[in-house]
């Protein structure tokens, strides 16, 4: 996760906050200092950290924090709120015209910040909630942004509009909404160029488009693990186009994270999506108060209940739960887990979105998505027979798929023990998949923070 590293850090300070029974000014003063200290480290803009570290420490030396049964408790909370009215407390979406209207969205940004592959990720957002997307391809500098403009396009089911790279990005974003209003489409998304710096071409050319077409929306795409340098080209973009809101891509490396904290304060125009991965379904909405609580360590359940409620198959959830209810849990089921939180991002995100989960550094996750890959094999290297019926396993069987998946025998020995602790686990666990949304937390949160060892 992208604040790992501050999420550490201000984790600590809290702890230590936790500790006093009663806060003076001296304690509140040094805990924010090492705040200060944490997030300026995370490329946080200095001028946004010393308003934030203002905002908190008036709060937290009230008579009402140092007086409270909970002093620690209190500055957590005063936190916690600042970070998100930091961030701008409430959650934006792009602005759309009504369905029978053409909605124009330009998307703009530097070369290299993953302008491109958002554009088809927001194009199937829209198309999801039932709107018509076409996509207009206005970069004809960069020989491989059209041909991968129009691959994105068809693994998300939505059109590509493109005249080549002979004709002016003004003309193609012309032709490219006439094409929408015959063809019935209600949003154009115009993927322009990108430069590997600010020039003053680059934005002649989007002013022209601006000037010419009815833009609706003008949105930046910025890479996050830039950090400061992210807030520098918002801030120019701001100051030269004028933009609508600003979506953070690469959040998911590793990065300080900063730009998520300064953006909204330094431009006054909010996050509206961050790109958390590669896969085109990897780009999240963009939540305030679920971030701070994420930075906090205090986890991202709502977050978590999404992802799961849009990965996971319900007909398998609910086949699964019967199966639990009559202990028929078999290694097909167990593939089919496995493959639900690689769709849900695989084992890491999930952990970042459980609360506490971001101080356990005892948890290899690289090591353990590793060690999913090679159960995976291992189970494939089992007959049809042997995972429908985990009974059949003996000594021969376990050498012959030891040698068909490549590992030693002790893996297959110890996965074939681990899965029949699991199996016992998920006995008591019924609504872990399929059941209400409260059932289901806790069940995963057995899984990942009780006393069983996942064997991955």
């Amino acid at each position: 996760m992208a604040f790992e590293s501050l999420a550490d850090k201000l984790q600590n300070v809290f702890k230590n906050l936790r500790g006093k029974g009663r806060l003076s000014e001296a304690d509140v003063k040094a805990a924010l200092k090492e705040v200060k200290m944490a997030l300026l480290e995370a490329d946080v803009s200095f001028k946004v950290v010393k308003q934030f570290i203002n905002a908190v420490q008036t709060r937290a030396v009230g008579e009402d924090v140092l007086e409270s049964l909970t002093p620690g408790q209190m500055v957590i909370k005063i936190v916690n709120e600042e970070l998100v009215r930091l961030m701008g407390s409430e959650t934006t979406e792009i602005a759309l015209k009504a369905s029978n209207e053409i909605t124009i969205i330009m998307m703009v940004g530097l070369q290299g910040a993953g302008k491109t592959t958002t554009t088809a990720k927001l194009a199937g957002k829209f198309k999801a909630k039932g709107r018509k997307p076409l996509l207009a391809a206005c970069d004809i500098y960069r020989p491989a942004a059209i041909k991968q403009l129009e691959i994105n396009g068809e693994k998300q089911g939505v059109p590509v509009f493109s005249m080549g790279d002979k004709n002016k990005p003004v003309n193609i974003a012309k032709a490219a909404v006439e094409h929408a209003a015959k063809n019935g489409m209600n949003v154009v998304i115009l993927d322009t160029a990108g430069r590997l710096h600010i020039d003053e071409e680059m934005m002649n050319e989007l002013v022209e488009i601006k000037e010419n077409l009815d833009v609706f929306q003008t949105v930046l795409v910025v890479d996050a693990m830039t950090g400061q340098d992210a807030v520098n080209v918002s801030s120019m973009f701001q100051e030269k186009i004028g933009i609508d809101g600003v979506i953070l891509t690469k959040l998911d490396g590793d990065t300080r994270g900063g730009a998520a904290l300064s953006i909204r304060s330094v431009t006054g125009k909010p996050i509206l999506y961050v790109g958390m991965g590669e896969k085109l379904s990897d780009l999240e909405q963009f939540y305030p108060d679920r971030m701070a609580s994420r930075i906090l360590g205090m986890g991202d359940i709502l977050s978590l209940i999404e992802k799961a409620e849009a990965e996971v198959d319900k007909e398998k959830a609910k086949e699964l739960s019967q199966k639990l209810r009559k202990a028929e849990f078999d290694y097909n089921d167990f593939l089919d887990q496995m493959h639900q939180i690689k769709k849900m991002g695989g084992m890491a995100s999930i952990m970042s979105m459980m609360p506490g989960m971001g101080q356990m550094g005892n948890l290899d996750l690289d090591e353990n998505e590793k060690s999913m890959a090679r159960i995976e094999a291992i189970i494939l290297s089992m007959t049809p027979a042997e995972r429908a019926n985990p009974g059949l396993m003996n000594l021969s069987r376990k050498h012959r798929i030891a040698r068909g998946s490549g590992v030693d025998i002790s893996e297959v020995n110890r996965l074939v023990k681990q899965f029949d602790q699991m199996k016992k686990m998920m006995k008591q666990i019924p609504g872990l998949m399929g059941g209400k949304k409260r059932g289901g937390l806790k069940g995963l949160g057995g899984l990942m923070g009780g006393k069983f060892k996942m064997p991955f």
